[in-house]
Order: C-alpha cells, then structure tokens, then sequence
C-alpha cells in the first residue's frame, strides 16, 4: 500500500468485519511522528491510565498483544470481540503498539447503544443534577 500511494509511512491497516446487533470497535491508528518527540506505546498506554484511574465506567486494559493475550481478552487470540460489554455502559481503551515500526493503534470496546449517545445523556444528566453518575445506567 506504501509503494502504489507514494506514502512516507507506512499506513496501519486493519479491516474489521462482524456481524453484531450491539456493540463495537472503535480504532485510531497513529504514527509515533504525529507525537511527541520520543513517544512510546508504554508512555500512550500509561498516560491513558492516568487519566482514566478511578473511573466507574471506562477501564484501560493491559498494554499491548501480549498482555491482552495473557489475559485471555482476545476471542480465538486473534481479535476483539465487539459485543463482550452488551447491554452496559462500561468502555474498554486498549494500546496496541510496536514501537520498532513507531504505530499503535488505539482502539475503544463499547456497546454502541448503551455507551452511546443515550448512555452518555443519562449519565451527564446524573452528573448535571448532582445524583450518582451510575442511576438509570
């Protein structure tokens, strides 16, 4: 793909196909040069950590292929599946990188009509009106 469009770097390529009636995977690929000078998977991984910690419905999981495979978070050790959070409100954030070729792929596991725009609604109005965030979800 880099020969034929005359790229400077090599593109992430990635196809996702699944047949689910909820829930899905949403990827950001990335090239280390977009970032900071000097940009990790580990620091990406760390820094999403970071700002996630403590909250009820977002968790980062295990840095990496390995880690998730370790983990047994990959159907068949192959892929996400997109369905796995059905019928909640949680979101999963996962770094997936190779720092020799400088790329990761950032990638969120959601149910996209819990976590989605009626989940987030609810969620925000909990907060809006001062009663837990978690009511109604």
């Amino acid at each position: 793909m880099a020969k034929y469009s005359r790229l400077g770097k090599k593109p992430i390529f990635q196809p996702q196909i699944a047949d689910f009636d909820q829930g899905m995977v949403v990827s950001i690929p990335l090239h280390y040069c977009w970032l900071k000078e000097g940009t990790t998977g580990k620091m990406i991984h760390e820094t999403l950590e970071k700002h996630y910690e403590g909250s009820k419905f977002i968790t980062v999981m295990p840095p990496g292929e390995s880690e998730v495979k370790a983990a047994g978070l990959l159907e068949r050790d192959a892929f996400l599946r997109p369905d796995t959070l059905k019928n909640t409100n949680k979101m999963e954030l996962f770094v997936f990188y190779n720092d020799e070729a400088e790329q990761a792929v950032l990638c969120a596991r959601l149910d996209n009509l819990g976590k989605g725009a009626s989940g987030a609604a609810v969620q925000n109005m909990n907060i809006a009106l001062g009663i837990e965030e978690t009511t109604g979800l």
